[in-house]
C-alpha cells in the first residue's frame, strides 16, 4: 500500500490540559538520550534493531522491518518498482512459497490487511507484522518472516507478472478526480526536485513491461542490512530476543559496492507562483499555500527539542485555533483551514496552509488564510493565547504521563520507525513528561511570535486551487493568485481581539437525586445504581488504563419516531446543535473555557435512541458531566452559527453527485428503497438542509432528551465508586425526570424485495464498481448473528485467494453484512468490488461460485479455524479495552445479549461448526431479495 499526504486530513483537534509543578531546571545543551525501556542495537552489518518489553497487549508482539528506502532511489525504469517489491514479500520468499505465508498468519490469528500490511512512501518501506503469543513458536516464525523478507524474496518470474494486475488495480482504485488535479499540482509544488518524479505508485505504463531484472536490482541495491531495522516491542524478553536478532539477521550481507544512499534535495522557492485545476468530477474545493522549504536537522538537544516539539507545536496550535475561529464564526470565510509545518520530502521543512471554502468561495477562503497569517506576522498571538496552548500541551503530555504503563506496543513502535527514519528523539514519556513541566512555563510570548518570522524570511509562496469545472463561482486566474499573494503583506489586518468568557460551566448545581438502589453483578463485576429520577448507572471499574473514563448512555426512542415533515429536521438534529454550543457557550468560547482539561461530553439521537457519550481524565470527571448535564438541559439556540452551518455544509456537498461512485451510489439505494421518503440517503443533498426547521429539530432534540426517565448510563476506566457517587447523584440523577418511558419505533423501511439488475454509466476512468446487495427478514438469534459474521470473515478469505491473488482482478473490496434484530428482524449482505470493466463478468462469476460452493458444502475447515482463531485473538486483547467493555454492555443493556455468551464467548466461538456456517450462507444468500448494480465508465 502507498502511502500520501492529505493536508485537509491534519488533525486540528487540540488535547487540553493544567499545569503541573516544575521540575529541575533543564540544561538546553544536553543530549536528549534515549529512553533506557528501548533496547537500541546495532548488528556488526550495520542492520539497527530496537528492542521493548511491553505486556499492552500481553501474550502480543509488534514486528516491523523498516526499510530506508523508497520511491525516490528508484531508477527511471523502477518507477513504481519500491512499492512492486513490498508487494513481492508477500508472493513467495525463501521460506514461504505464495500464499504459504498469508495462510500460516491467518492460521494464527493476523487478519491480511486489518493486520498484516506493509506501506512505501518517498523514503522508506515499512512492513507491519503484529504476532499472537499463544503459542510461543509463532515468535520465531515471526522473525523468520522479517529475515524472508529482509534478503529472501524469491522473485520469481510467473509470481511477478501475476502480481502486475494487483498493483494496477492498485493504482486503477486512486485513479479520478482527485488524483487528475493531484498529478498537475504536486509536480509544481516540488519543482526542481527528484520529488516531483517519484510518486510510489509509479507509471502504468513501466508497471506493465518492466524487466524482471529492474525489479531484483532494486531490492539488491537497497534491501540491505545497514539500511535496516528489525523492532520488536511487545510480551517478550528482551535478552533473549537480542540474541534471536542477531541469529536470524545477523547472516545479511551488503552489496560488495553498495550504490550510496543518496537524499533528493529540495531548490528554494524564488518566485511566487500558482495553478488553478478544475475536474469536472471533483466534488469540492480546496486551496493549498506551500512556503518555499528549508532544510531541517534532527532534534539532538533539549533546546532543540525546547524549539521544535514546545515552541513550534505552541505556535502551530495556536494559528489552527484561530482558523477554527474563523470557521466557525457566523459569518465564516471558509468552512475549514488550517496550517502545519513539513513537508513530503525528508530533512526538509515549509509551512503550508490549506482552506476547503465555502459558499463564499476560493478567492475570499484565501484572502482570508492570507490575511490570518499576515496578522500573526504583525501582532503575533496573545498571552491569553498562550496560556491556553500550554495548557492544552501539559494536558496532553500529563495523561499520557498517567497511561504510561498502559500504552500500546503498537502506539511504542510508531516512534521507534520515525527515529530510525527521521532521528526523532525517544527520551521516554518519563523524560518529556519532565521537559514539557520544566520548560514550557519559561516560554515567552516573543519567543512563539518570533516564529512568525520563518514566514517571513521564507515568503515566497505556492498556491494551488482545485474544484470542480462548473461551479457558481469566478475562478480566480494563477496571476491573479499570485497577485494576492504577493500582495499578502499589504493587506490591511488588526491585532486580534480577546472577548470574555463566562468563568464557569453552571451557574447553578443540580439538585442531587436519592440512591434507590444499588446492586452488583459478579459475573460482569460491575455495579449498577438506580436514582429516584429513574435513571440507572453500570460502573464497570478497571485498570486497563490508569487514567480514561468512558461515558455511555442510552434511551430507546429516536428519529425514526417522525414521519416525512419532519425528515431532515430529525436526521440533522444532533448536527445542528452541535454547531450552536451549550449553556453561554458557542463552540469557540466552550473550546476555550476547556483549555488545561481532558473532557468531553455529547448528547446525540440515532435512529432508534437518544445517546450519550463522553470521556475524561479522573481529575476532570466533573466536567464531563457538567457537560453532559449542559447538553441535556440548555443546549443553545444560535440562528447565525446555524445558518452558517447550514451554508457551509451545502457548499460542500452540492458537487457530490460529480463523483462517479457517489452517484452510483445514490442510484442503487432509490432502487434499494423504492424511493420511499423515510428511506436512508446514501449521499446527502443541498437541498435536504434546506428543508431543516431550527425551531422544529430544537423540539424534535428536547422531545428524545428532556424526560431521564430510563436513561442507561455506563461508566468504564479507572473509577473510584464512592468518589464517584456524589457526581453520578448530582448530575445523572439531577437530571429532569417525568416519568415517560422509552421506545423504539419501526418505521416501515424496508429493501424492496425481488432480484434487480442496475447498470450505471458514468466517468472518465476506466473503473468499475460491482455492488451487489442481499437483504431479506429473519428471526434474530446471537447465535445466528455470530455465524453471519463469520461467514462473512470465510468470504473474504476467499475472495483474497480466488479473485485478487489467482485472477489478479482486484486490489480491495469483499464481504460485509450482519443478522439485526432492530428496529426488525432481518439481514443485509453487501459485496463490493471495485475493479476494471474488463472484469467485471469473471469476478460476477468467480464470486458467485464462491457463494455457491459455501452454500452447497459449507466452508473449508481450514478457512473456519482461521477466522475462529483471528475472534478469539481479538477478544483476548479486547476484554482489557475499556471502550471495548463498553460497547459490550450496551449490547446488554440496550440489545438485552445474554452476558453468558460474552463470558463464555470462547466456548461459543470453538462451538461453530461448518454447518451452521453453511446454513448461515443459505440463509442471507437465498437470493430472492437481491440487486446486482455494476458502475461502468461513461460510454
Amino acid at each position: 500500500m502507498m502511502k500520501r499526504i492529505s493536508f485537509a486530513a491534519i488533525a486540528l483537534l487540540l488535547c487540553i490540559s493544567t499545569t503541573l509543578p516544575l521540575s529541575a531546571q533543564q540544561n538546553l545543551s544536553e543530549k536528549i538520550p534515549i529512553d533506557n525501556k528501548v533496547k537500541v542495537g546495532k548488528l556488526a552489518n550495520g542492520l539497527t534493531y530496537y528492542i521493548r518489553q511491553n505486556s499492552k497487549p500481553e501474550k502480543k508482539v509488534e514486528l516491523r522491518l523498516v526499510v530506508n528506502a523508497g520511491s525516490i532511489l528508484e531508477d527511471n525504469d523502477q518507477q513504481g518498482l519500491a512499492h512492486f517489491t513490498e508487494h513481492m514479500a508477500f508472493n513467495g520468499t525463501k521460506n514461504f512459497k505464495k500464499n504459504e505465508l498469508v495462510n500460516f498468519l491467518q492460521s494464527i490469528g493476523v487478519d491480511f490487511g486489518a493486520d498484516l500490511n506493509a506501506y512505501t512512501s518517498f523514503d522508506e518501506t515499512v512492513y507491519i507484522l503484529p504476532i499472537p503469543l499463544s503459542d510461543p513458536n509463532n515468535f520465531t516464525k515471526g522473525l523468520q518472516i522479517l529475515q524472508d523478507w529482509a534478503g529472501g524474496i524469491s522473485f520469481e518470474g510467473k509470481q511477478i507478472d501475476d502480481e502486475r494486475g494487483i498493483i494496477l488495480e492498485e493504482s486503477r482504485l486512486g485513479k479520478g478526480a482527485e488524483d487528475r488535479m493531484f498529478r498537475k499540482i504536486y509536480p509544481k509544488q516540488y519543482e526542481g526536485s527528484k520529488y516531483a518524479q517519484r510518486l510510489p505508485i509509479g507509471k502504468d505504463s513501466l508497471l506493465k513491461t518492466f524487466k524482471h531484472s529492474a525489479i531484483k536490482r532494486f531490492y539488491t541495491d537497497w534491501y540491505r542490512p545497514n539500511l535496516m531495522a528489525v523492532m520488536v516491542v511487545g510480551d517478550i524478553d528482551v535478552a533473549a530476543t537480542e540474541k534471536l536478532i542477531n541469529q536470524y539477521f545477523g547472516g545479511l550481507k551488503n552489496p560488495a559496492n553498495p550504490r550510496p544512499r543518496t537524499y533528493a534535495s529540495i531548490p528554494a522557492r524564488t518566485k511566487n507562483d500558482a495553478l488553478v485545476v478544475t475536474d469536472k468530477e471533483a466534488t469540492n474545493f480546496q486551496i493549498e499555500l506551500n512556503y518555499s522549504t528549508v532544510k531541517t536537522k534532527p532534534e539532538t538537544t533539549v533546546e532543540d527539542y525546547r524549539k521544535n516539539s514546545i515552541i513550534k507545536s505552541l505556535f502551530t496550535s495556536m494559528l489552527n485555533q484561530r482558523m477554527n475561529e474563523l470557521a466557525q464564526s457566523g459569518n465564516p470565510p471558509f468552512s475549514f483551514a488550517g496550517g502545519n509545518f513539513g513537508s513530503y520530502a525528508r530533512g526538509y521543512e515549509g509551512f503550508n496552509g490549506f482552506a476547503i471554502p465555502g459558499p463564499k468561495g476560493p478567492d475570499t477562503a484565501l484572502l482570508a488564510v492570507l490575511t490570518e497569517i499576515e496578522r500573526i506576522k504583525k501582532f503575533g498571538f496573545t498571552q491569553s493565547e498562550l496560556d491556553r496552548a500550554k495548557k492544552q500541551q501539559l494536558a496532553s503530555i500529563e495523561r499520557s504521563y498517567n497511561n504510561r504503563d498502559k500504552t500500546e506496543s503498537s502506539v511504542l513502535i510508531e516512534e521507534y520507525i520515525r527515529n530510525f527514519l527521521q532521528q526523532e528523539p525517544i527520551p521516554g514519556i518519563e523524560r518529556e513528561f519532565e521537559y514539557k513541566n520544566s520548560l514550557m512555563p519559561g516560554v515567552q510570548l516573543a519567543e512563539v511570535n518570533a516564529l512568525a518570522n520563518e514566514l517571513k524570511k521564507n515568503d515566497k509562496v505556492f498556491v494551488a486551487v482545485q474544484g470542480p469545472e462548473k461551479s457558481n463561482f469566478n475562478l480566480p486566474s494563477a496571476l491573479q493568485l499570485i497577485a494576492v499573494a504577493s500582495n499578502a503583506s499589504s493587506i490591511p489586518v488588526k491585532a486580534y481581539e480577546e472577548k470574555a468568557i463566562a468563568n464557569v460551566l453552571l451557574k447553578n448545581i443540580p439538585t442531587a437525586g436519592t440512591l434507590v438502589k444499588e446492586s452488583k453483578n459478579e459475573a460482569l463485576d460491575i455495579t449498577e445504581l438506580t436514582y429516584s429520577n429513574g435513571t440507572r448507572v453500570i460502573i464497570k471499574n478497571t485498570n486497563f488504563k490508569q487514567d480514561e473514563i468512558i461515558l455511555t448512555g442510552f434511551k430507546k426512542g429516536g428519529t425514526n419516531a417522525y414521519g416525512v415533515a419532519d425528515k431532515f429536521s430529525a436526521n440533522y438534529a444532533t448536527a445542528a446543535i452541535q454547531q450552536m454550543g451549550v449553556g453561554e457557550f458557542n463552540p469557540i468560547d466552550l473550546r476555550k473555557f476547556l483549555s488545561g482539561k481532558i473532557a468531553n461530553a455529547n448528547v446525540s439521537l440515532n435512529a432508534l435512541s437518544a445517546r450519550v457519550s463522553g470521556n475524561s481524565s479522573i481529575k476532570d470527571m466533573e466536567t464531563m458531566f457538567q457537560l453532559m448535564y449542559l447538553n441535556f438541559t440548555q443546549i443553545r439556540k444560535d440562528e447565525a452559527l446555524f445558518n452558517s452551518w447550514r451554508e457551509k455544509t451545502k457548499s460542500q456537498i452540492q458537487f457530490m453527485m460529480a463523483d462517479p461512485t457517489s452517484a452510483f451510489i445514490d442510484s442503487v439505494y432509490k432502487v434499494m428503497y423504492g424511493g420511499n421518503p423515510l428511506a436512508p440517503s446514501a449521499i446527502p443533498n443541498a437541498t435536504d438542509f434546506d428543508q431543516i426547521n431550527l425551531e422544529r429539530a430544537i423540539e424534535i432534540f428536547k422531545e428524545q432528551t428532556n424526560d431521564a426517565n430510563e436513561f442507561t448510563f455506563i461508566m468504564v476506566g479507572n473509577i473510584d465508586i464512592n468518589n464517584v457517587k456524589p457526581l453520578l447523584a448530582t448530575y445523572i440523577g439531577g437530571l429532569p425526570s417525568k416519568g415517560k418511558t422509552g421506545k423504539m419505533v419501526d418505521n416501515g423501511v424496508r429493501i424492496l424485495p425481488g432480484q434487480k439488475e442496475l447498470k450505471f454509466y458514468k466517468g472518465k476512468e476506466p473503473k468499475s464498481f460491482i455492488f451487489n446487495i442481499y437483504s431479506g427478514d429473519a428471526a434474530y438469534s446471537e447465535a445466528k448473528a455470530l455465524q453471519v459474521e463469520m461467514l462473512s470473515e470465510i468470504m473474504n478469505i476467499k475472495i483474497i485467494e480466488e479473485l485478487r491473488e489467482k485472477i489478479g482482478g482486484i486490489y480491495g473490496g469483499g464481504v460485509g453484512g450482519s443478522l439485526n434484530k432492530y428496529p426488525y428482524e432481518g439481514f443485509t449482505m453487501v459485496l463490493q468490488l471495485p475493479c476494471g470493466p474488463e472484469n467485471v463478468e469473471k469476478l460476477t462469476i468467480a464470486a458467485n461460485a464462491e457463494i455457491e460452493k459455501i452454500k452447497q458444502n459449507g466452508p473449508e475447515q481450514k478457512d473456519l479455524d482461521k477466522v475462529k482463531k483471528s475472534l478469539l485473538e481479538k477478544y483476548a486483547v479486547n476484554i482489557k479495552d475499556n471502550r471495548y467493555w463498553s460497547g459490550v454492555l450496551q449490547g446488554i443493556y440496550f440489545s438485552n445479549n445474554d452476558p453468558n455468551r460474552f463470558l463464555n464467548y470462547t466456548n461459543i466461538v470453538n462451538g461453530i461448526s461448518i454447518e451452521d456456517i453453511k446454513n448461515a450462507a443459505n440463509l442471507v444468500f437465498e437470493n430472492k431479495n437481491r440487486i446486482n448494480a455494476v458502475l461502468f465508465p461513461e460510454q
